[in-house]
């Protein structure tokens, strides 16, 4: 039989891990925009590659205000490097500004598939 203090302990766990999964994204956020930058810098002929907002602090409340919004702009991104990959999928290997881009979209995309398990996992409580 389960305690009842055994699932605040789960409670408090994920709350947890939610915290350090947006102090993440946070951070990564942060690598993605310095990308963003440099890829523009080295290529002025074609587009900026979208923005995606940072978060303004790892709170629960900043996630339900936020969340569904950073997503759409990660579509954005992903859709983005879609389009101005090579016929090969392979520019990332000759282009530094753009391996940088690819990278931090990647590990982003990594946050934001843990955030949206823990998000249906609270919300099937």
């Amino acid at each position: 039989m389960e305690s009842p203090r055994h699932g605040i302990l789960v409670t408090w766990s994920m709350e947890a891990r939610l915290a350090q999964l947006l102090g993440s994204i946070i951070s990564t956020t942060t690598a993605y925009s310095l990308a963003r930058l440099e890829f523009a810098l080295r290529h002025p002929e074609l587009p900026s590659p979208p923005l995606i907002d940072r978060l303004s602090n790892a709170s629960p409340v900043t996630l339900q205000e936020q969340w569904t919004h950073i997503e759409g702009q990660l579509d954005a991104v992903r859709a983005f490097l879609s389009r101005h990959d090579d016929c090969r999928r392979k520019r990332a290997v000759y282009d530094t500004s753009f391996a940088w881009l690819q990278r931090t979209t990647r590990e982003l995309d990594q946050y934001a598939r843990a955030v949206r398990w823990v998000l249906t996992i609270e919300e099937g409580r």
